[in-house]
């Protein structure tokens, strides 16, 4: 009985020891969606460039770490016994641009997250100006472009097709600019969905002109004014 009482730890060392050895290591990962984030950045940010044993990967924490990276909106983590590892990303989508005041452009995601830096804006992004300094790639634009994102998080999609720029202006204001060209004067954040309604109803009856400006701070009464 002593016998098989001293076998039994000696049993489960040998295999915590078994799993601790290279056939158990993290030794091929997978990386699904990543199109804007190198695979060796992710493998890096999980903790998985050593090839750690499978049973130290945490997929929670590893997750969380990919999730840190520029582009990655969110990841999961899935260990497969007895050598695998699959990370699977989905990635930010660029809908704005943001000018450098040393040249070139920040591509930010609606939530204020800067993406990446280029030289020229993409076709498709909209401008936001913006009275602040867009940080590095993973950091947010800054607090004061909250009333443009907000703008730019719910533009619906055939309307933002129309707008070049989003403009956030003093005491939370925020224009837009057409590609008409005119001027959309939104005033604040508040009803939002009515003030778009409003725009739209005009551009459908041909009411807007190149150098117009939209006045619908006062989604009742919208106002057109030449230029």
């Amino acid at each position: 009985m002593a016998a098989a009482g001293l076998a039994l730890p000696c049993l489960g060392a040998a295999g915590w020891g078994l799993l601790h050895t290279g056939p158990f290591s993290a030794r091929v990962v997978t990386v699904v969606g990543a199109e804007h984030t190198s695979r060796a950045a992710v493998v890096e940010a999980a903790g998985l460039a050593g090839h750690p044993p499978l049973i130290d990967v945490d997929p929670g924490r590893a997750a969380a770490a990919v999730a840190r990276l520029p582009w990655v909106l969110r990841a999961e983590v899935a260990r497969h016994w007895p050598d695998g590892v699959q990370v699977t990303v989905v990635e930010r989508t660029p809908r704005l641009v943001v000018a450098r005041p040393a040249g070139g452009f920040a591509e930010v995601d609606v939530t204020g997250r800067v993406l990446a830096t280029v030289a020229s804006p993409p076709p498709g992004l909209i401008e936001l100006h913006v009275p602040v300094v867009p940080g590095a790639p993973g950091r947010a634009v800054g607090a004061g472009a909250g009333p443009a994102l907000a703008v730019a998080a719910t533009l619906p999609r055939a309307f933002a097709a129309q707008v070049s720029a989003i403009e956030a202006g003093a005491g939370g204001q925020v224009d837009l600019q057409l590609a008409v060209p005119a001027t959309v004067r939104l005033g604040s954040t508040s009803q939002l969905s009515v003030k778009y309604e409003a725009v739209a109803a005009l551009l459908a009856r041909g009411l807007v002109h190149p150098g117009d400006t939209v006045d619908v701070s006062v989604p009742a009464a919208p106002a057109v004014s030449g230029p």
